[in-house]
């Protein structure tokens, strides 16, 4: 299992400015594991910050990271990371905002298309394979005729900021069982609220 550590990607834009938004919450996540690991992030030379530990004290070896680059462009330091670490996508598990799945919500796949976000479209692309992990949080459809660019980014609402770190947590937990057990028994525990998908 030591072998080949896990790299965990959390999508997201650079800078203070987009920290609270919506499309930042796979970043939001990734700090939560930053801070259950006791890691703290660091420059990398493959244009990416980058924290280094064990799941649960002794459990599974992580490498959480940061594109420093746009959501949309997250590919290139992502295949970086890969080649650095000399990893397979089938190490890879990348947490990311999904508009198809409601607030509160979290959905684990393993390839397939990207559903329009941009980001996952990129690494796929970027590591010429669909074939990894994808922690999907729910952050559900715009209001009205909001278009979707709009709405991720901008920050959560008040009334979803109440359980927006219940979700953080959730994303992390998932994180936790698909590194120290298996894809399978997070979708099980994760997906039962709504198995479709």
């Amino acid at each position: 299992m030591d072998e080949n550590p896990w790299l965990v990607v959390g999508l997201g834009n650079p800078g203070p400015g987009y920290a609270g938004n919506r499309h930042n919450v796979g970043q939001m996540a990734l700090d939560e594991l930053a801070r259950r690991i006791g890691a703290p992030f660091k420059s990398q030379k493959t244009n990416a910050t980058v924290a280094e530990g064990r799941l649960s004290g002794q459990g599974p070896r992580v490498i959480l990271a940061k594109p420093n680059t746009y959501m949309n462009v997250s590919g290139g330091p992502v295949a970086a990371l890969m080649r650095f670490y000399k990893l397979e996508p089938s190490n890879l598990i990348v947490l990311h905002d999904e508009l198809d799945i409601p607030f509160d919500s979290i959905k684990l796949k393993i390839g397939g298309g990207h559903g329009g976000h941009n980001g996952v479209r990129d690494i796929a692309a970027a590591i010429g394979s669909p074939e990894f992990v994808r922690v999907r949080i729910g952050i559900g459809r715009p209001p009205g005729r909001q278009p979707a660019a709009d709405f991720v980014l901008k920050d959560f609402s008040s009334d979803e900021k109440k359980v927006l770190p219940n979700l953080i947590s959730d994303a992390a937990d998932a994180v936790e069982q698909v590194a120290g057990e298996s894809l399978t028994a997070a979708q099980l525990r994760f997906h039962t609220a709504s198995p479709a998908d």
